[in-house]
């Protein structure tokens, strides 16, 4: 099984992967328990989506670490990675999101695989469940890991969720929020100059998936459309939620959906890193990882 990881935007708003910080004593950063965990969990390759330019830097600072672990290899995110026949808009500037990032990886995935973002933590359940999810999944069955609103929020910004709706254990809807914050008795989400009020206990997606291979063409078509219909707004993303609901409306697959019993912390703003440092560090007093992650065994 492949873990996906999506790291061209890492740094991107947290400032620049150059400047970010370990958030151990021991100089780790979240991609290591991620990994850690995956490894432990059953994985046995490692793909980093990231921007070729960051390459060499991306694998001295983090790709390295893993490769005497672990299969690893890296796809590419470019903003011209365009289905043939369509050309990037003027004035566009960057990649076009989290379903296109996952396509970067066509070319060297053909087996079960998981997808997280790079500077998210799940928690080692997140994985164990999608192990077993993707031992034996079937072609179009995916599953995803959800977490409690409340629990992944900051008090530093807005973050983007999707946000899901459940029926008997399968994901019946998802809608991507681009920002969402805290707001008193609830969450509330903007669109436009209008506040939303979101409920805390919403189950929401943190990106945190498990496909069959199937997911790639199939995403690659809802690309096109996504292209097709284009609003002018030459900053809008193809968001991996977005993709899997068009997929479902399609009845092309169905999402197991799992709740992880860890906690998630996920580090989107400077600010957050030092509550962040200190909850993975209090998780290695307490023995659920061991002094140093590189310790894992091969």
């Amino acid at each position: 099984m492949t873990l996906l990881i999506l790291a061209a935007g890492l740094g991107s708003r947290y400032g620049g992967l150059k400047q970010i910080d370990p958030v151990t004593d021991n100089g780790e950063f979240i991609i290591d328990f991620s990994v850690y965990d995956a490894v432990v969990s059953g994985f046995d390759k490692i793909v980093f989506v990231i921007n070729e330019e960051t390459l060499d830097l991306f694998r001295e600072t983090i790709g390295k670490r893993f490769e005497d672990k672990v299969k690893v290899e890296y796809a590419f995110q470019s903003i011209d990675d365009l289905p043939d026949g369509y050309s990037v808009p003027e004035g566009r500037t960057k990649p076009w999101g989290t379903a296109q990032a996952m396509l970067a990886a066509r070319n060297i995935i053909d087996e079960p695989f998981a997808v997280i973002n790079a500077d998210d933590f799940y928690g080692r359940n997140a994985y164990e469940l999608l192990a077993k999810h993707l031992s034996d999944a079937k072609t179009g069955e995916f599953c995803m890991v959800g977490y409690i609103l409340k629990n992944t929020l900051t008090e530093n910004g807005t973050v983007s969720r999707g946000v899901c709706e459940v029926k008997d254990g399968y994901l019946s809807d998802v809608v991507e929020r681009t920002k969402i914050a805290k707001g008193g008795d609830t969450a509330v989400f903007y669109e436009g100059d209008e506040e939303v009020k979101i409920p805390y206990d919403t189950i929401v997606s943190m990106n945190c998936w498990g496909f069959t291979p199937d997911i790639f063409s199939k995403v690659m078509d809802g690309f096109k459309t996504f292209l097709d219909n284009d609003d002018g707004n030459i900053k809008r993303e193809y968001y991996l939620p977005f993709a899997v609901r068009e997929i479902m409306e399609q009845k092309e697959c169905t999402v197991k959906v799992y709740s992880s019993t860890d906690s998630w912390y996920g580090v989107t703003y400077r600010e957050d890193h030092d509550s962040v440092s200190a909850s993975l560090e209090k998780l290695k007093l307490d023995s659920i990882y061991p002094e140093r992650l590189n310790d894992m065994k091969n």
